[in-house]
């Protein structure tokens, strides 16, 4: 009963468009009121306060303050212009260009929205200005988005070990050694779709004589920083550009380096990688003026307030779920069907490609760790097969409609409709849906790394 009442607030209120984190918020106070009557709502700010004070997630802010620099600070623009000089002057080179961009800003952000606003209004008008309908550019842009959850450092993974802890443990370190094969993979993967798009003459040959060019940021009168909207530079050849990338290419060594070698914990990472960000844009680039950083500041509190919302309302309808033995339930349930780890692993990537097109990444491991991992460590799938295959899966929700939010923070840079960015995001969910079986049914996938480095 009370199972009925949680779920079924919760998707009640998702349907008339509350929030997410309000919606789990909502369900789970209907539901404790349901349990014992209003004396229990004194549950809620315990149970939120210890969910958010967890020193793991304290990591979580400290990259999304690391990301908001480092737009800030012009590495972005640098690393676009460094991918550029390698392979954009191949056929399709501009679209092959977006995937290493955004594998290079996933492996700095560790966010999937981030990735796209950081280099989509570089790149989503070169691709059309290359010859590109704007609805394929702009669903290449918002797929190839979608590795920033995967390739380390992933905040999705961060949240991922914290939920899974009660059941399995499994270290932060060894799930982000895990995500760098099925990153490479999913940008190998994008990278095929690209040779299928249709592409019309270009308005400028990319790298050729008169060859469009990104002019430097400059500030809007509302003050946000933009683009000219031309295709990548390439002045000064590969060596030009790859020496303007070096402190961009060096934050995910530092970061990584430090937390694989035992120098730091990923929350001590995540502050090395702000600090770093932040001398680098202020005393290398120059870029990043006093009267910036409270906008910094700002939008780096504003994104991690709400992921941090998200997390303690999630926590308090986990612990519904939890005193209520939902999870266990559903689980024996599932298992009371078939014990076949094919079936059952084809049912937990269905369920998650279903959860993950209506609720963000945060909120389904919250809300179904307790679900899938017990049922998928039961039938013989290994801790860390399960967070890479979940968090996979996750990916490819932020770019399935209708609450993809890699598709509306393209579609809000591209200025073109929904509606289009949809119909042109086919080849790229198929990509990642054979990622997502690989890593599934392949084990060695995403822990051959791991356990070669001995994690």
């Amino acid at each position: 009963m009370i199972g009925l009442v949680l779920f079924g607030t919760f998707f009640l209120l998702l349907l008339v468009g509350v929030p997410v984190a309000f919606a789990l918020g909502g369900a789970a106070v209907c539901s404790l009121v349901a349990m014992g009557g209003v004396g229990e709502l004194s549950l809620v700010p315990n149970v939120f306060v210890a969910s958010v004070s967890s020193e793991t997630l304290l990591a979580i802010p400290f990259f999304i303050l690391a990301g908001v620099i480092m737009e800030y600070a012009g590495i972005s623009r640098r690393l676009v212009d460094f991918a550029q000089a390698c392979v954009g002057g191949r056929k399709h080179g501009l679209a092959i260009v977006v995937i290493v961009a955004a594998f290079f800003f996933s492996a700095i952000s560790g966010s999937g929205p981030a990735t796209v606003a950081a280099i989509g209004s570089i790149l989503i008008p070169a691709l059309v200005k290359q010859g590109y309908e704007a609805r394929h550019a702009t669903s290449l842009m918002a797929s190839a988005g979608s590795m920033g959850i995967i390739v380390p450092p992933s905040i999705a993974f961060i949240v991922f070990a914290v939920v899974v802890g009660d059941y399995a443990g499994v270290s932060i370190v060894r799930l982000f050694v895990a995500g760098i094969v099925p990153g490479l993979l999913l940008a190998v993967a994008l990278g095929l779709a690209c040779l299928r798009l249709p592409r019309r003459t270009a308005t400028v040959a990319a790298g050729g004589p008169g060859a469009a060019r990104v002019t430097d940021p400059v500030e809007r009168a509302d003050g946000e920083r933009e683009t000219d909207g031309e295709a990548p530079r390439t002045t000064g050849g590969f060596l030009g550009t790859f020496a303007g990338a070096i402190p961009g290419l060096l934050v995910p060594v530092i970061i990584l380096g430090g937390i694989y070698g035992g120098i730091v914990t990923p929350t001590e990472s995540a502050v090395l990688a702000a600090t770093y960000a932040l001398l680098v844009g202020v005393f290398l680039y120059r870029e990043i003026k006093p009267r910036h950083l409270y906008r910094i500041l700002v939008s780096s509190a504003s994104q991690s307030a709400v992921v941090m919302l998200i997390v303690g309302a999630a926590s308090v309808f986990g612990y519904v779920v939890t005193v209520n033995d939902i999870a266990s339930n559903v689980a024996d349930a599932l298992l009371g069907l078939t014990d076949n780890r094919v079936l059952i692993t084809l049912l937990a990537v269905v369920l998650l490609l279903v959860v993950g097109a209506f609720i963000d990444a945060v909120s389904a491991l919250y809300l179904f760790v307790p679900i899938v991992a017990p049922v998928l460590l039961e039938v013989g799938v290994d801790v860390t097969t399960i967070g890479v295959m979940m968090v996979v899966n996750l990916a490819l929700g932020l770019i399935t409609p209708p609450v993809g939010i890699n598709l509306f923070v393209a579609a809000g840079i591209a200025k073109v409709s929904l509606v289009e960015v949809v119909r042109g995001i086919r080849p790229f969910f198929v990509a990642g849906l054979a990622v997502i079986l690989l890593v599934a049914y392949v084990p060695a996938i995403p822990n051959w790394l791991p356990d070669l480095l001995g994690f």
